[in-house]
């Protein structure tokens, strides 16, 4: 991982840190002036803190604390009462953070543990990774995902299937959908598209990427050919000048290999797809990670390209689902 980049992003988390902060005392500021009431009722709600705090400190009587407990629940009410009487939000003086997990700290402490939030995991990838695959995808989603530019003529001879393309494509609309329902079942298999260009396999892997973000969940988006060099590089090159590329694919929540079937394959690269795909299945320690595979290969295909060991991982742990019909980027 590149220090300068990770310096800069939690540059940039104590700067919203801090931004948060003024916005909320801001916020304080101005509702105060226009409802004394409520500064009144907060200074009580302070006040009352300390006094416990002190009456814990002495061994005061549980009674004395009850009824400080009592007083501070019916000063809460009362604020609450009021920030709902002028429409106010009672989270509305809080202060706000984008990442609810970690706070916008980027580490989450857990018995005495420090670990990098999911969130600014997801930034160091896009930077790293993703800055070239996944950019502006904020507009495919399920709901744009147009089914109406698949035909819904029968062509068994065209398509070797009993499905118009309208078919196919909404059994695979909806085995992504759950693809993501279950993404934390070890049992849910990964994820194969298959077919030819211009039939939606990149718009619906963005699908299920966008509704994984929303779930906090960690993204690589590579294309094979690009990935497998970038890993080779990172064998051959110094220790202070690899990107930790292998150990960030073996551990990212969801991993996206585009593409697969158009790199330039020897037996090194074999080696590291083999350990990728082999490695992921295995789901290290009880962590259940998911690969999505685009190619335009079918199943004959990956059997004409692919070592009987890898093809075999295909078949046994992924769902592959075949994309027909005509170029949907000539309907837009």
């Amino acid at each position: 991982m590149n220090n300068l980049i990770l310096n800069d992003l939690l540059k940039q988390y104590e700067q919203k840190r801090l931004q948060h902060l003024r916005d909320a005392e801001n916020n304080k500021k101005e509702l105060y002036l226009s409802n004394p009431k409520l500064q009144e009722i907060d200074d009580k709600l302070s006040n009352i803190s300390i006094n416990t705090a002190k009456s814990i400190l002495k061994n005061n009587s549980q009674c004395s604390l009850e009824n400080l407990k009592k007083e501070i629940e019916n000063l809460k009410r009362e604020k609450a009462n009021l920030l709902k009487s002028i429409n106010i939000p009672e989270d509305y003086l809080s202060v706000k953070c984008d990442c609810k997990i970690c706070k916008d700290t980027g580490y989450v402490f857990e018995n005495g543990i420090s670990t990098m939030c999911n969130c600014l995991k997801q930034k160091i990838y896009d930077l790293e990774y993703n800055q070239k695959n996944i950019n502006n995808i904020d507009d495919q989603t399920f709901d744009n995902f147009n089914i109406n530019l698949f035909s819904n003529k029968v062509d068994e001879k065209k398509y070797n299937s009993g499905l118009s393309p309208r078919e196919n494509i909404i059994d695979v609309k909806k085995a992504a959908k759950n693809f993501i329902l279950n993404f934390e079942n070890a049992k849910t298999k990964n994820l194969i598209f298959s077919g030819g260009t211009g039939l939606g396999k990149t718009f619906l892997s963005n699908c299920i990427v966008n509704e994984l973000f929303k779930k906090g969940k960690t993204v690589m988006y590579q294309t094979a050919p690009v990935m497998l060099d970038n890993l080779i590089s990172d064998l051959f090159a110094k220790p202070e000048n690899q990107t930790g590329i292998s150990n960030n694919l073996l551990t990212v929540d969801l991993l996206v290999i585009d593409d697969l079937g158009t790199e330039t394959m020897n037996s090194m690269k074999f080696t590291e797809l083999y350990k990728i795909i082999n490695t992921r299945l295995l789901n290290q320690n009880g962590k259940c990670l998911k690969t999505i595979i685009s190619t335009n290969l079918d199943l004959k295909g990956l059997f004409n390209t692919y070592d009987e060991r890898l093809v075999s991982r295909f078949i046994g742990y992924y769902d592959i689902y075949r994309f027909y019909g005509d170029d949907i980027r000539l309907k837009k």
